[in-house]
């Protein structure tokens, strides 16, 4: 697996990353390990997870459990110093009987509402928390996981600062959030010398949301263009197949996951992917993750998140995916 620097750190990390969300919930920790051995004996590293993982599955749970099972493989298997471990505090619900329902479905509504947000307090013991589920005395990457506009930015950042020189974490990074943001959070690290996040988590795909697409998750045109004009921070991509929906036009219709990204541009650029994806003999998700991971300006680094062995067996092929110019040059510039 090839690897690409982390912003302008100088630490080298895979270039697509394995999320490890559904590890301990949906997926069970067999299936969880085989992915883990696979990913690792593809030279992968880079592994992703959250405080806040899976909550949702099982009523009274505030999550940890993707903590938990990776902190057990890694033990195991004495492999903490061969992993470039990443998690995420801020977005842990404040607890609520009311976040289930009868029937045991989370209450998303009421949740976003009322994550922990991301004060100094909070994020503290947040990360201690993390740490001590994960069985390890640092972290190489902390994410604010949802942005919180209630707390002021500067004792957000004075705190996480605080916690690289403390030793528990190695970089920073910043996820769903929007632009202005990310240039004021610059503003204040350069102002007062604190730790700028070398990483940017976002939504991002090969189809582009359209015009009424509003939320903070999702990478638009100007977010693009900042993160192009600032390679010191480099675009870790989630959802980077939008739950697989490429490959089979039947489970794009009426999917959630569509509903930013429905219209004519998505519809020339989906026809152009399946063209190419048949040229170079791969599936169209395969291909996503392929074009994602030649993408130069700026930088993409694919994070995938597979619920199956199927899902992640169905990912690794797009690692060994050569795009000729041309191709690229016709999956860039389809749509309007």
């Amino acid at each position: 697996m090839q690897t690409i620097e982390l912003g302008r750190t100088g630490q080298h990390v895979s270039a697509m990353a394995l999320g490890a969300m559904q590890m301990g919930g949906a997926t069970d920790e067999r299936d969880s390990v085989y992915m883990l051995n696979r990913y690792f004996e593809a030279g992968g590293s880079f592994v992703d997870t959250a405080n806040c993982y899976e909550w949702w599955r099982r009523p009274g749970s505030l999550g940890g459990q993707s903590e938990e099972l990776l902190g057990r493989w890694m033990r195991e298997g004495n492999r903490r110093e061969q992993v470039f471990l990443a998690t995420k505090g801020s977005a842990v619900p404040i607890f609520s009987p009311d976040l289930w329902d009868d029937q045991g479905q989370p209450n998303w509504e009421l949740a976003r509402r009322t994550f922990e947000g991301a004060g100094a307090d909070t994020l503290r013991h947040a990360l201690d928390g993390s740490l001590r589920r994960l069985g390890t005395d640092h972290v190489d990457l902390y994410y604010v996981h949802v942005d919180d506009r209630s707390t002021p930015l500067e004792e957000t950042l004075e705190a996480l600062h605080g916690l690289v020189q403390a030793g528990k974490v190695r970089h920073l990074g910043w996820s769903n959030v929007r632009t202005w943001r990310l240039e004021r959070i610059r503003q204040l690290c350069e102002r007062n010398g604190w730790t700028l996040p070398v990483a940017v988590q976002q939504q991002h795909s090969y189809l582009r949301p359209g015009a009424s697409a509003d939320t903070p998750s999702i990478v638009d045109f100007e977010q693009l263009d900042y993160l192009r004009e600032h390679p010191d921070q480099t675009l870790v991509a989630y959802s980077p197949i939008l739950k697989g929906v490429y490959d089979s036009a039947a489970k794009r219709d009426g999917h959630w996951m569509m509903e930013n990204y429905t219209g004519p541009d998505a519809d020339a650029r989906l026809a152009v992917l399946a063209d190419v994806a048949a040229e170079a003999g791969v599936k169209p998700n395969q291909l996503v993750l392929a074009w994602l991971l030649h993408q130069e300006s700026p930088r993409v680094l694919p994070l995938i998140g597979p619920r199956t062995r199927d899902q992640f067996d169905d990912a690794l092929p797009a690692l060994d995916v050569k795009l000729t110019d041309d191709q690229l040059h016709r999956l860039n510039n389809a749509g309007t």
